[in-house]
Formats: C-alpha cells, structure tokens, sequence
C-alpha cells in the first residue's frame, strides 16, 4: 500500500452536473484543498498476496507463460487440461497488477463498438469479436463450476447509457449493428441507478466478479512444483527453438512461449511499442445508505462514468470510475480522484469513500487486442496484449485462441485478432498520434533544462530537478529523505513524469512505470531505473 499522501492542488477539469445547476472546477477551486488518503485496490486488500516460489534454479518445460495474470493463468490451466508441461513466471504476485486493478466487468459490451467494427473491418470479423467475447464469458462460467471458484461470481446486465439527447442515435445505431452480429442488445429507458439517463443499450447476460478470487483459484489448480514462479522477472528471450527465457535468478528453456506481460517488453518482434499507447483511469469504491445500482453501467458521454456494486463484509460498495488520461501526460492526479469524489457526492447524501485505486490499459491502434504469434516470423512465441479496458473477457479469448494455436486446433475468431494485422483505415489516425507523443518526449528531454533545483522540493512532493548540472528525479518524503533516480525511462529513453497520487515516476510513451525508489512497476521497461545519493 502507498503511504499517506498530503497535498494541495488545484483543479484542471471543469465538471457541470445539469441536474443540480452545481460546477466543480479542479483548478479554480478558491479554497486549498487539503487532502490525506492512500490507494489502495480493493482487490488487494480484500484478500492475501499470493506466495509461490521464486525461480532459484534453472528448468526446462514445453510451454513457458511470461505473466501471472487473468490471461496467462487462464491459458496455463486450459494447456494443462491438455496434458502439456507448463510454468508461468511472473514478476510481482499472481493477480497483483492489471487484474488486481480492474472494474471486472464480464461483458461482450465493450461501449460503443460494434458499429466502428462493422465500418471498419467488415461483417465477419466484426462477429468474429462478438462471437469471441461472449464465448469467454462461458468459458469462465464454466471454469468457476469446474473448479467450484468462490470469487462472488454474480450474473447481470450490462449498460451504456447517455445523458445527452444527441448520443440517442449512437446507441440506436450500435444496438442494431449488435443484434446483427447475434448479441442479445436492446434499446432501453429503465435503468437502476441515481439518475435518470435519457436512453441506454442492455446486454443481457454478462457478469462480474472478484478478479483476484477468480485467478488465485484457477492458478491453485496449477500443483505441480514448477507451476508458477512468482516475484521472478524476465529480462529476456532468446530467439529460435527451443527458446531461454533469462531471469534475475535463473534460466528456463521452453520449446514455445507465450508473453503475457500486460504490455510486451521484446522489441525486436512486433513493434509493440509502436502499435499500442497506454491511458490510467481511476475508481473509488464508496458505501452509501441510499437505494443500490442494479446492473452495470459505462456512460457514452464525456467524461465518461463507470458504475458497478460489489458485494464487501460491510455491505454493497458502489465502484465509480473514470478520468481515463493517457499514462505519464505531466499532470497532476490528484484532481482525478477529486472529480469523481464531488461526483459521488451530487448522486448521494452520504458517500463514505473507503478505496482509491487506478489502473492501466494498453490501447491499441485499431481498438482490437493482439492476439495469436508475437509477430509473422516467431513460430513459437506468442502473444495476448492491448485487451483495452475490458480484460476480463480479452484475456479469455486470449489465452483460448492461444492454447488452441498451440495445440492445433482450429479456431474461429484468429483472423480479427491476428497480431500482425494491418487496419490503416481503423489505424492511421491513432499511429500519428502515437509517433507526436513519442516525438514530443524526446524533444522535452533533448532541449528542455528545469528551473528547479533540490533545495526547491517540497515534502512528499516530486520533480525532475537540476543537480550538479545534469536532470535528476527527485522525490521528497515526509520525513524530509531524498529519493533520486534518473529521470529516464530504461525501456526506449523516453524522459519519465511524476505522478502524484501513485508517487510513481512515469513514461507518456510507452507506459513503463517506476516507484520513486527507481524499481519497475509496469512493463514494457525490465530494467530499474539507476539511483543516486543526494543530500541537502
């Protein structure tokens, strides 16, 4: 868990809840804001970490699964179930990362989708995706019951609503473009929540769970001695078969590998860092004495809003989410969880917050995970990455379509997945903006010199400051201790940004992330970053 965070702020957004006449303006607050919270995952602090063995010496297996994960669980389950040798090897905990941080929603519903899918890859790939996503909701259903999982498993219907009378037309035309595809989608007024939006889209049929109660009871599945390898960070993989995977601690050669590591960290196959960028959005699970949400529910409008209940100990939480911003933009966020708080307290009278979290998501360029061989020319490696915000389902269809691969059996949904696929029509717009950011970073770096200097660095504040000459990142505790790293990302150059809330030093190119003490948070970086001793 983060420690407690102090800080004044100001707030950037402008948010107008028409209902109540009322605006909220993070950055024209007149009032200083004092704040003091931690954030924490409710994922996480609802049940242990994990404990498996690190990797300690070195082991040979047919298949080995780079990241302890919903996918690269799932997919080692479903390859044992076929009798193959497998391990997974994942560097923090099973669970702890991106599915420790998730909404997980069980849902085909992915907002508005269908439609643009349609447009732009045409009627069989378009049902390809659906037909996938509902078939991973099944196969979840139906691991749960094999394997008798508790992980509050509840079945629901999913929403997308609107507040706004022009986003009428968009959910008729996607709940069309989703009956067409054999969806069960349906126009709707009533919804259960503490407004009243205008319209909606329903999916009947989809679900929602405890993500880490589901993953740590498949991955309890997996008993044999060298199944899972935990807190055991891969740095590399060797090319050709069969392949070496080498870790901080040993070696494991596989005869194929399957890299699940949220965003790919191996550049020479793929081009992942080119095809993906990364965006954080941001949940707060509060209780309230007032009626509860039925169902769950992603707004067409901006910002967008997330609404979900999870049944706790202490009765429903509600889980509020939104803010989406792409990874490391330089601004603080802090005013992030702030909007959703004063959100949270138009809609109730009496919302008592008990979780802030945030997650990441790997976006790709056309809006379709990359799934099936890490690129046209690795026979034996493979891939699962860009599941978007919606990795419950992603994933599944993931580690099915690879386990199938593997295994030779033919599946129907690889084509819309391939991950050497090229979409310039659904492409070319977010490939541009993808090469400005990264273009924008490493001007920053290469032309831009800070003003400020150590002695400038408030406590529990962090900045990239000019020492002895050269850029050096810096935070400050509230004990007054100095934490140095250097500002640069170990993955590509990109110079890093601080994030305030997560007390995290970020990359806005490719979404690696590092604590302040310079460890690796998020791939696709592997390498810590380099530390230095300062003192005032």
């Amino acid at each position: 868990m983060y420690e407690n965070i102090y800080i004044r702020y100001n707030i950037v957004q402008k948010v107008t809840d028409k209902r109540k006449g009322d605006a909220f303006t993070i950055d024209t607050f007149n009032q200083s804001v004092e704040k003091k919270f931690d954030t924490q995952s409710y994922w996480i602090d609802s049940m242990p970490l994990t404990c498996f063995p690190k990797l300690e010496s070195n082991i040979h297996v047919d298949v080995a699964i780079v990241g302890g994960g919903l996918c690269g669980i799932t997919t080692a389950v479903l390859l044992k179930q076929a009798g193959i040798d497998v391990c997974v090897i994942e560097a923090k905990t099973v669970a702890q990362r991106t599915t420790g941080h998730t909404s997980a929603k069980i849902t085909s519903q992915h907002n508005l989708i269908y439609n643009t899918l349609i447009s732009n890859f045409g009627m069989e790939k378009a049902r390809q995706y659906a037909e996938a996503n509902q078939a991973a909701i099944e196969k979840i259903k139906r691991l749960i019951n094999k394997y008798n999982i508790d992980c509050d498993f509840s079945p629901q219907n999913a929403y997308v609503y609107t507040e706004n009378e022009n986003n009428i037309t968009k959910l008729e035309k996607e709940v069309e473009a989703a009956l067409k595809l054999g969806l069960p989608a349906h126009f709707t007024t009533q919804m259960y929540l503490p407004f009243s939006p205008k319209g909606g889209m329903c999916f009947t049929g989809q679900a929602q769970f405890h993500p880490r109660k589901y993953v740590v009871g498949l991955a309890k599945t997996l008993d044999h001695p060298n199944a899972i390898f935990e807190k055991t960070r891969v740095l590399d993989i060797s090319e050709g078969t069969p392949h070496t995977l080498i870790t901080e601690n040993g070696k494991v050669t596989a005869n194929q590998v399957i890299v699940t590591s949220h965003f790919p960290f191996i550049n020479r196959n793929g081009l992942y860092f080119i095809k993906m960028h990364t965006e954080r959005s941001y949940i707060i699970g509060l209780h309230t004495k007032q009626p509860r949400i039925q169902g769950m529910y992603i707004s067409a409008d901006n910002p967008t809003r997330s609404f979900r209940i999870q049944r706790t100990s202490e009765g429903d939480m509600v889980m509020l989410g939104g803010e989406s911003h792409r990874t490391g933009n330089g601004k603080s966020t802090f005013p992030h969880y702030a909007a959703l708080e004063h959100y949270a307290k138009i809609l109730y009278k009496d919302p008592r917050i008990l979780y802030r979290w945030s997650t990441q998501d790997c976006i790709p360029l056309d809006n379709v995970p990359y799934i099936g061989h890490y690129s046209d020319n690795t026979e034996t490696l493979y891939v699962g990455t860009g599941f978007k915000k919606w990795g419950m389902t992603s994933a599944t269809v993931a580690a099915m379509i690879i386990s199938d691969l593997i295994l030779k059996k033919e599946n129907p949904w690889v084509d819309v997945f391939n991950s050497s696929r090229a979409t310039p029509k659904a492409s070319a717009t977010q490939f541009v903006m993808q090469g400005a950011a990264v273009t924008a970073n490493y001007v920053t770096r290469a032309l831009t010199l800070p003003t400020k200097h150590v002695e400038d660095i408030s406590y529990g504040e962090g900045k990239i400051v000019t020492h002895e000459g050269e850029k050096v990142g810096i935070y400050k505790d509230n004990e007054g201790k100095l934490h140095a790293v250097s500002p640069i990302c170990t993955h590509m150059g990109c110079q890093l940004k601080w994030n305030d809330a997560e007390k995290s030093w970020d990359c806005s190119c490719h979404g690696s992330r590092f604590t302040y003490q310079g460890d690796v948070i998020e791939s696709p970086t592997v390498k810590a970053l380099e530390t230095y001793d300062i003192e005032l």
